[in-house]
């Protein structure tokens, strides 16, 4: 069937899912495989759960003469391609976000500053693969002004696939990190899977915003037009400056535009590496004309969550909950903040950082030798990698062994940082704590 012919079908019921237990009445099951899974084989229990079509790509899951089984070469494909057509279809203003660190929480701060003006659609959670990209896509309403789309990337060619589904107006890349190193071989590998993001937008004539100091986003945005946001404050090229204030434990910082008044923001996230995302929302909020008292408005409401950059108040201690992902990025400028906030007594439980292939063992050393060049004495480390640094602090294999520590002895009156890649599973731990 042509992309043309299943638009007029999705035109009719426009609800996608590609799980059969989820099957909204009247929507469009997508059969999708994984692993471990073949989704043509639940696409008969999705019609029969109420879904109005069903997409598949083996023939004998396709019955005969049965309208609602639609036969197409790759249902995965087929998926992107209707996305694509309908984001053409509608042609509304889409932003494109990725990066290393950041990318959901500043994605998360530009809909709140640009909802204060428009009708805004955004990526859920971190729906930032080639099939969250897609479903987003086709969540896509004519009355929706403007849509943040967010594109996630752990292998060379990955923000390529999802930039040509999206085809984005104008794009940001929050940094870039030394993250997924497993799966991109090279930080020189991140920088350039990052960039492709700034290829399309070339290409298109298009333009990025940019964080004016960060040297490896300078060195990959020649050609490009350049909106710019950053922390020198003599800089008269920013359309965006700000500094921090204070961080005690949650991020004060102040900003204005185009070196007019200062605007200071009380913010409800903790860490100072999170101003570059506060300013990169207000720089995108100012350039689609959102006014900067709603800007300022915006950023001091946004509450995070999804454990990041969040901070819990339990009954025995304060805890800052970062649990969602860490790479040695990350993992640095949350250590940098944690060293450098005014509170005591501070703890650490850190977990490992996942797929970093051959250079793991040098990155986890590095942090353990930035936690001891830097006096943080109280921390337990979590997990194989971490296990196997030479240092003194308090090794656990995994976060059952932490819990049965805290179950036995636990920490009370502290200031935590709890910090690990989401395997890890320290995210069981705030409630014990």
């Amino acid at each position: 069937m042509e992309i043309s012919e299943l638009y007029k079908i999705f035109e009719q019921h426009p609800v996608v899912t590609t799980d059969s237990r989820d099957c909204p009445q009247g929507s469009i099951f997508f059969a999708l495989k994984g692993a471990s899974f073949n989704g043509n084989a639940f696409a008969a229990k999705a019609i029969e759960q109420g879904c109005a079509y069903a997409v598949v790509d083996e023939q004998e899951y396709a019955p005969q003469g049965d309208e609602r089984f639609i036969l197409t070469d790759d249902c995965l494909k087929t998926l992107q391609r209707l996305a694509n057509y309908h984001r053409c279809h509608l042609g509304t203003k889409i932003i494109g976000i990725t990066g290393t660190n950041g990318k959901t929480t500043t994605k998360e701060l530009v809909a709140a500053v640009l909802e204060k003006k428009y009708n805004v659609l955004y990526t859920q959670g971190n729906f930032n693969n080639d099939i969250g990209v897609p479903k987003t896509l086709l969540r896509l309403k004519p009355e929706h002004e403007i849509a943040v789309v967010e594109m996630g990337a752990s292998h060379p060619g990955d923000i390529k696939t999802l930039v040509d589904i999206v085809e984005p107006d104008c794009g940001i890349i929050t940094n870039v990190g030394r993250a997924h190193l497993q799966g991109f071989g090279s930080f020189e590998g991140v920088i350039k899977t990052k960039g492709e993001l700034y290829d399309y937008i070339r290409d298109k004539g298009g333009f990025v915003f940019i964080h004016n100091e960060n040297k490896y986003l300078q060195g990959i945005a020649e050609g490009l037009q350049l909106v710019k946001y950053g922390t020198t404050t003599d800089d008269s090229s920013l359309e965006v400056c700000g500094e921090v204030m204070e961080c005690a434990p949650f991020l004060k910082f102040r900003w204005n535009h185009r070196q007019g008044g200062w605007h200071e923001v009380q913010t409800h996230l903790i860490g100072s590496y999170n101003v570059y995302n506060m300013l990169a929302a207000a720089c995108i909020g100012i350039y689609f004309n959102v006014s900067e008292e709603d800007v300022s408005e915006a950023l001091r409401e946004y509450i995070p969550t999804n454990n990041r950059s969040q901070l819990e108040v339990t009954g025995s201690n304060k805890l800052i909950v970062d649990t969602y992902n860490a790479n040695p990025t990350s993992m640095r400028a949350a250590l940098e903040n944690f060293r450098d906030m005014a509170v005591s007594p501070k703890m650490a439980i850190l977990g490992d950082m996942r797929e970093l292939g051959e250079v793991s063992g040098e990155e986890h050393q590095k942090v353990v030798d930035f936690l001891m060049e830097n006096n943080i004495s109280n921390v337990w480390l979590v997990g194989e990698e971490f296990g196997k640094t030479k240092c003194h602090y308090r090794k656990f294999a995994d976060v059952d062994e932490v819990k049965a520590e805290i179950a036995a002895h636990k920490p009370e009156g502290y200031y935590i940082l709890i910090k690990g890649s989401n395997g890890i599973k320290l995210f069981q731990l705030p409630e014990m704590l």
